[in-house]
């Protein structure tokens, strides 16, 4: 496999004063002097003008000559080749893709909606241009095949429930997954000269027919585990109380009376809605 050969062509300025000595030298020769035999030299200006190129700054051009690869022009500026090449431009400027959103399953089969935003550039023009038909539909392809699999390596979320403890999810492992995928994207363009800046999830979502059903069950887990949390603190806050109680003699406390107020304090800690207080007159049996 030949690689990218880089060559600086001949000034272009010196022979664009050459061209113009030729062509506008010849015609004024041959008018002054009244001998048409002259003009035929206006050919050979003719014959340099298409080999005059311009490279603008972070662009290229491949040069052919009858389909050998001759070699490419990176450096910018004015130059001058053999009219014969053919000259295939290739731009080196980073490029913005951002993909469609597709529709796959992650590790645990839910459909979910995912898209990637690729930054890329062309590194060897040779790959670029003669390994892969289209270099920039090759981009898109081969990104679409990166993000599929990468959706299929992990599951969208944690789920306790079904005994899913993932350390990386597609939800909340941004940077980890989105290392993944430029190594990914990275791999597969290689083949085309293709260099990754950067890569990452432009959009994730779960699909429409189960996004529903996915929201409940998130808002779900989440009061559970505020419930839980409720729990753990109102059960320290009861036992604190009933330790300062007993440490600052109070209140002489029987075992039926702790357990009425770990009751009333486990009701009122943990409840959903404000307590209604009420004055008991009596006794605690009456």
């Amino acid at each position: 496999m030949k690689e990218e050969k880089i060559i600086v062509p001949a000034n272009g300025y010196l022979m664009l004063f050459v061209f113009l000595i030729l062509f506008f030298g010849t015609i004024a020769l041959a008018i002054l002097k009244e001998q048409p035999e002259y003009l035929p030299i206006i050919l050979i200006a003719i014959l340099i003008a298409p080999g005059f190129i311009m490279v603008q700054p972070n662009g290229s051009r491949v040069l052919l000559l009858f389909g050998k690869y001759v070699g490419t022009v990176k450096k910018n500026g004015f130059y001058w080749v053999n009219p014969f090449y053919t000259k295939k431009k290739i731009s080196l400027r980073a490029s913005n893709f951002d993909s469609e959103r597709l529709k796959v399953n992650d590790k645990l089969g839910n459909p979910v909606m995912i898209s990637t935003i690729l930054v890329w550039r062309v590194q060897d023009t040779y790959k670029a241009a003669f390994d892969v038909d289209n270099y920039e539909n090759f981009v898109r392809v081969q990104t679409d095949a990166a993000v599929r699999k990468l959706a299929s390596m992990y599951p969208y979320d944690n789920f306790a429930d079904e005994g899913v403890d993932e350390d990386i999810t597609l939800r909340s492992s941004v940077n980890e997954v989105s290392n993944a995928l430029e190594k990914e994207i990275d791999e597969r363009l290689s083949i085309a000269g293709i260099e990754v800046l950067e890569a990452r999830i432009g959009y994730l979502a779960y699909a429409q027919e189960i996004a529903n059903a996915m929201l409940k069950r998130q808002q779900a887990t989440a009061i559970v585990a505020a419930r839980h949390k409720i729990v753990e603190g109102a059960v320290s806050m009861v036992e604190m109380a009933l330790e300062e109680l007993g440490k600052k003699q109070i209140v002489d406390l029987d075992e039926e009376r702790k357990a009425a107020m770990v009751s009333n304090l486990m009701v009122i800690l943990c409840g959903d809605k404000d307590a209604s207080p009420v004055v008991n007159a009596g006794t605690l049996n009456h």
